[in-house]
């Protein structure tokens, strides 16, 4: 399988900071800089989807990726800009990431969904 180049979306990826404290403890603030990946970005949509994220499924996107950015296990809470500025905070986590020979197919879900939590 190929991705159409017309077909894909420039997002920006971005991993959590952990910084230490005064006392040596492990703080998780803020995000590093942004690095380009571009992917096929959709809707989630179907009925398996829906019966796995319920309301939720309107603040999940299903993407495609060919790339080795992006890695099964270990890329999973990462941050995605998708509609917000490279320099801003992710708008997007990344949920899940399924490998196949070709491709990966990637879950994203918004962080603020607006309903007054985060994530």
């Amino acid at each position: 399988m190929r991705l159409r180049s017309a077909d894909l979306t420039t997002v920006y990826l971005k991993s959590k900071v952990k910084t230490t404290d005064d006392e040596g403890n492990i703080i998780t603030g803020g995000w590093s800089d942004s690095t380009a990946l571009k992917m096929n970005v959709q809707s989630a949509s179907g009925t398996v989807n829906a019966q796995i994220w319920g309301k939720q499924l309107k603040y999940v996107k299903s993407c495609k990726y060919q790339g080795d950015l992006l890695q099964e296990g270990r890329d999973e809470n990462k941050g995605i800009c998708l509609y917000v500025d490279k320099d801003s905070n992710p708008d997007y986590l990344i949920n899940s990431i399924q490998t196949f020979s070709t491709h990966k197919n990637v879950v994203l879900e918004k962080i603020d969904k607006g309903d007054g939590s985060d994530g």
